[in-house]
């Protein structure tokens, strides 16, 4: 083979990309075509791995995030009197579109007031938590799938071979 394959290529470009020798009979198109499926598979897996540590990365930040909440709860629960959300955090609300505790128009928080947006942080941790799940049953599918491309480009190729050797023994 030549060069290895990268980024999402079309099923023709890959297959110009594929080097098998001087065999041009039908098993040896047939492995290339294999193999080209293959690839298209593995750049699939690729790109939902990476979908997959973003999602991580993101559900990293949403635990910190309830750490956080927690421990703020935790002092306005002990105290008796609001804690302040830091700005961080409340960015981090914005940014995603979660909604936390509006009383009083400020960012100024009781452990009830608190109890809300854990309980908006942890459903968005959930949905995080689910959306990798789907991830993860999609790349096993292409894990699956590019293992099969492979092993019937394997197979094309040890049958083309014998094919060759049967030829050159007379048989």
């Amino acid at each position: 083979m030549t060069t290895p394959i990268s980024g999402s290529q079309s099923l023709s470009q890959i297959m110009s990309d594929i080097d098998l020798g001087p065999a041009g009979g039908i098993q040896m198109m047939f492995a290339k075509l294999q193999m080209a499926q293959s690839q298209i598979c593995k750049n699939q897996a690729n790109d939902y791995m990476a979908q997959i540590q973003d999602i991580q990365a993101e559900q990293k930040a949403c635990a910190s995030m309830i750490e956080k909440a927690r421990a703020l709860q935790n002092t306005a629960k002990t105290d008796g009197k609001a804690t302040t959300m830091p700005a961080d955090m409340k960015k981090f609300f914005d940014d995603r579109g979660l909604s936390f505790d509006k009383t009083g128009n400020d960012t100024k928080h009781n452990k009830d007031e608190w109890e809300y947006n854990l309980k908006s942080l942890t459903n968005y941790q959930e949905q995080i938590g689910s959306k990798t799940q789907t991830l993860m049953v999609y790349l096993q599918d292409f894990i699956g799938q590019h293992n099969s491309f492979l092993q019937g480009a394997n197979t094309a190729i040890s049958n083309a071979n014998q094919v060759l050797t049967n030829i050159a023994r007379g048989q």
